[in-house]
């Protein structure tokens, strides 16, 4: 579904020509993002502690200014995550090996995840998940 999605995206335009895009603007991952949303992020419990994964959010990171989060109903903290490479071929490129794809927390200690995006031209989504809906295997 993901692969129609993009080839979709990529099309968009109708009969005009084919136009490549690199997925660094607000307007190229908006439509992605909003499709996958249920995948923003997850959770696992790993090692006595919880693991708030942004995996699928640093793939589209590019078009992003900030990933925003909150645990059960709390204060905002905001996801650092790894800058957008424009200009190279894979923009979206993960290059920094010390900088993981989660936060951890104290075991179960997460029963809500609020996220919240601010995309390069200003706009915002957000969404929240219950534990269950995003807890990996």
């Amino acid at each position: 579904m993901l692969r129609t999605l993009i080839a979709a995206v990529v099309l968009a335009g109708g009969a005009g020509p084919l136009v490549a895009q690199n997925f660094t603007t607000a307007d190229e991952v908006r439509p992605i993002l909003d499709a996958t949303k249920d995948s923003w992020v997850a959770v696992r419990e790993y090692e006595g502690q919880d693991l708030l994964y942004f995996t699928h959010l640093l793939a589209w990171r590019c078009g992003l200014e900030q990933i925003n989060y909150s645990l059960n109903g709390g204060g905002e903290a905001r996801f650092d995550a790894e800058p957008c490479y424009e200009g190279e071929p894979q923009p979206n490129a993960i290059k920094v090996e010390d900088k993981l794809p989660y936060v951890a927390f104290d075991l179960k200690s997460i029963d809500l995840v609020s996220v919240r995006l601010v995309y390069d031209d200003g706009t915002e989504a957000m969404t929240s998940y219950e534990r269950a809906q995003i807890m990996m295997p």
